[in-house]
């Protein structure tokens, strides 16, 4: 069935359908990932977003049981240039189409990402919706341009109840604003006592459980727009060890005087060379981010720049000079992308077990 992806500057890309036919305004971005999928679609980092994979071939090892991020998705569309409908992996359960279908995603190959893809990089992400091949394509582009950019992403996709996943070793308190579910199995693979406690949660319900680390996680949209959490950090720090991951660095930046900006088309995928500043050497990371810390404001802060994006100089890093804080913008769990930064949740263990040894001195 033929279907259109028509963007906000009136620009429209004729293809074919597949998945759900949930259409919805979402803002376009691109993923630059030649693998990894079904933990893209399944991020809670792309609320609200229409993903375009700019690797051709999607969907040629299927969709398993094993490989997702979060138990619900958060997605609003997938664009791809050829969809491998017949899948070859023994760990597959269904297709990408079947899965599409299931989670009320919907999806359009045949189309030129390449083209598509320079046109972002050119003028910025834009907001686009998918339309049956019949649609009234100057009443979308009209509505395009009138509608407004989410800003309650985090509660969309944050859990709405605190739970546990109970271990013996350090207990570790995690503010959920879109947690990949990687962060979990890498703090319970290290032994961490763990607490998922919602986005809006405050800093007295956090230290009421007695934590020896708070783990600040991933999550979509812009940063500014979860005031809330910024002053509950802003009271933890100093307080606990505490570790960001992407949206959480941009709000332990935030909390300590520091900026965020929207960049022009963000950083998403797994080939993004960063060097970390304390020793040189440079990591292949995976990323998933829209906004980014001013490395400028940074200064007449207690932070310091830890690491930076070799391809454009922004801020990937960063760390407190007088408390327990840090925090990264790429994503040390991976999942999709390379394994080479897994070593940060060592180093949070370990500051975690510096801390408590100097409290017990």
């Amino acid at each position: 069935m033929d279907r259109l992806l028509v963007l906000e500057d009136g620009s429209v890309w004729k293809g074919k359908g597949f998945g759900s036919d949930n259409f919805r305004v979402g803002e376009l971005v691109f993923n630059t990932s030649m693998t990894g999928y079904q933990e893209i679609l399944t991020d809670n980092s792309y609320c609200g977003q229409i993903i375009m994979m700019t690797y051709p071939l999607i969907g040629n090892y299927g969709i398993n049981r094993d490989d997702w991020e979060s138990i619900e998705t958060a997605a609003f569309g997938l664009v791809v240039k050829d969809l491998c409908e017949n899948y070859s992996n023994w760990r597959a359960d269904e297709t990408l189409d079947a899965f599409c279908k299931s989670q009320g995603i919907p999806g359009i190959y045949g189309v030129d990402t390449r083209a598509i893809t320079r046109r972002i990089r050119d003028k910025g992400t834009m907001r686009a919706i998918m339309a049956n091949a019949d649609a009234n394509v100057d009443a979308l582009v009209a509505m395009l341009r009138q509608s407004e950019p989410l800003h309650d992403q985090v509660r969309r996709v944050s859990s709405t109840k605190l739970y546990s996943v109970p271990n013996r070793g350090p207990k570790v308190v995690v503010m959920d604003f879109g947690c990949k579910l990687s962060i979990i199995r890498e703090l319970s693979e290290r032994g961490c006592d763990i607490v998922v406690v919602p986005w809006n949660t405050d800093a007295k319900t956090i230290l009421s459980f007695r934590p020896d680390g708070v783990m600040l996680t991933n999550g979509p949209g812009d940063p500014t727009d979860v005031p809330e959490a910024i002053e509950t950090i802003r009271s933890l720090i100093g307080q606990v060890p505490i570790f960001g991951i992407c949206l959480g660095h941009q709000l332990i930046s935030l909390a300590c005087g520091a900026k965020t900006y929207k960049l022009k088309f963000g950083h998403r995928g797994g080939n993004h060379p960063v060097v970390d500043l304390r020793d040189g050497h440079v990591e292949i990371t995976s990323q998933n981010h829209g906004y980014a810390v001013d490395a400028d404001s940074l200064e007449g802060t207690d932070l310091v720049m830890t690491h930076q994006a070799l391809n454009d100089k922004s801020c990937e890093g960063v760390a407190h000079t007088k408390y327990p804080v840090f925090s990264l913008q790429f994503h040390p769990e991976a999942n999709a992308g390379p394994n080479d930064s897994k070593g940060m949740f060592n180093e949070f263990v370990e500051l975690i077990k510096n801390e408590k040894e100097k409290k017990n001195a």
